[in-house]
């Protein structure tokens, strides 16, 4: 595991955390974020416990790489689909901008640790 990706690692759990909690709370920024994309709030708790999922994946992924892949690779795809969602649903690519950060930077995570392998 290189420095590089602990600090990648690190800096995506930060990231992942709260935003995670708040959809999982239901706070109305979420709930608003929820509507505003045809979403109940039910499904939003749930892409929330998926991305807690991934962003305590990936501190378990520091002490076993396989673990730290899967959950990288789960909130590539989740971002991913997250930047689909957000276009298809007239946002401006500005809007879809940071799900698609968070998407590059967790392929960057897995592919340097499938690397580091």
């Amino acid at each position: 595991m290189t420095t590089a990706q602990t600090v990648l690692a690190a800096v995506l759990f930060l990231v992942f955390l709260p935003l995670s909690l708040a959809k999982i709370a239901a706070v109305g920024v979420m709930r608003r974020a929820a509507a505003h994309l045809g979403m109940s709030p039910g499904l939003y708790r749930v892409i929330g416990a998926l991305e807690l999922a991934g962003a305590v994946g990936l501190l378990l992924g520091l002490a076993s790489a396989p673990v730290g892949v899967a959950a990288a690779t789960g909130l590539t795809l989740l971002m991913a689909a997250a930047a689909v969602v957000h276009l298809r649903h007239g946002d401006s690519p500005v809007r879809a901008l940071p799900a698609a950060v968070l998407a590059l930077a967790a392929g960057a995570y897995a592919g340097a640790a499938v690397v580091a392998r």
